[in-house]
């Protein structure tokens, strides 16, 4: 889940500088002087929006992906203790003392 964190907040920040790009045009003569004198401000200006979006969308993944797993190991964890069947395939340590 991180992966696609990270992967989702580079492709951002990637489409953002492309458009930025694109917009200020007019700031083309300029570049070698931004460059040098505001360069690594930029770079580490891209690099906190990276980690902000980053940090965004592995809260949302989190939430949208993990939001029932609750329900689903309770789920389980009854069918567990009410079926025999199933306890025999697994080992009395991991049996369940709840219920």
């Amino acid at each position: 889940m991180i992966a696609n964190a990270a992967l989702l907040a580079a492709l951002s920040v990637f489409l953002l500088a492309a458009w930025l790009a694109g917009e200020l045009t007019f700031l083309a003569p300029y570049k070698v002087a931004l460059f040098r004198l505001y360069g690594l401000f930029m770079a580490q200006m891209a690099l906190l929006v990276f980690f902000n979006l980053c940090a965004a969308y592995y809260l949302l993944g989190r939430w949208f992906f993990l939001r029932e797993t609750g329900r689903k190991l309770t789920h389980m964890d009854r069918d567990l203790i009410a079926s025999e069947g199933v306890r025999e395939d697994v080992p009395p340590e991991l049996w369940s003392t709840r219920g």
